[in-house]
């Protein structure tokens, strides 16, 4: 068993594999295969996957599609700004991969409470492989704006080769609408 998986695994594949849901589906839709779910309480309460391509908007990460509904919602509901803070401290994120900079620093504002994730990001990752953005008191959090927020447990490994499998197809028969090759992107 891999040793970065705790104790309760079970779960933690069960909302992976819905995660991976989500990016088969992405990738049904000419997008980068990356999916994600948010849980609390042991219920998934959103769910998102990549949109870049789609919406021409390369902040379209399935995190942030994620989080923008749980936003709508809490806020439509008429939660304050604490309150939202304080919903999103007893959430976790599963995503299929690990969230880039950009996404980490959002997850860190935000004060998820936990991410869970498949393979690693190794040309962008923002939780631990470049960047550990979801340590606030790391160097480069500290040193940005985006050290206010607090610190997320952040896990890797769980179902990460059927990720890549997944990174790896749609890659293989060239993204669309990226500007490399699949070659360039598989040497």
């Amino acid at each position: 068993m891999d040793p970065k998986i705790s104790e309760d695994s079970s779960s933690e594949i069960m909302f992976m594999e819905l995660a991976l849901d989500h990016a088969k589906e992405a990738m049904s839709r000419l997008e980068v295969p990356v999916g994600c779910v948010i849980v609390e309480d042991g219920k998934v309460i959103a769910s998102g996957s990549n949109r870049t391509n789609e919406t021409r908007n390369a902040t379209r990460h399935a995190e942030m599609e994620a989080t923008d509904i749980l936003l709508k919602q809490w806020q439509n509901s008429g939660l304050t700004q604490s309150e939202v803070s304080e919903k999103f401290s007893n959430c976790v994120l599963y995503v299929t991969c690990e969230p880039c900079i950009m996404c980490a620093a959002a997850l860190l504002f935000l004060g998820i409470r936990a991410v869970y994730y498949g393979c690693a990001n190794d040309k962008f990752g923002g939780c631990g492989l470049i960047l550990s953005l979801h340590e606030s008191n790391s160097k480069q959090a500290s040193s940005s704006a985006v050290g206010q927020g607090k610190n997320f447990k952040c896990t890797g490994g769980i179902v990460a080769s059927e990720a890549i499998s997944l990174l790896r197809s749609f890659y293989e028969q060239g993204n669309p609408n990226g500007i490399y090759s699949h070659n360039d992107l598989l040497h």
